[in-house]
């Protein structure tokens, strides 16, 4: 399956959870909100909500400043 991830396309072998998709990254979801098809992800559904093929996800992280 393929998904687009910060404008980047992106092959997954299998269907994953979001939690999934962020240890396959490598990345933190510390201070990490996310969106798939402009629809934003509440972190207690990332344990469940999968990612779907052709599925357009932005990552965004918090920025400390003023």
């Amino acid at each position: 399956m393929h998904i687009l991830i910060n404008d980047q396309t992106m092959a997954l072998d299998a269907p994953l959870t979001v939690n999934q998709l962020f240890e396959t990254l490598g990345r933190s979801t510390a201070g990490t909100a996310l969106a798939i098809n402009q629809v934003i992800i509440p972190k207690s559904q990332w344990d469940s909500h999968l990612i779907n093929d052709q599925d357009n996800i932005l990552l965004f992280q918090a920025i400390a400043g003023g």
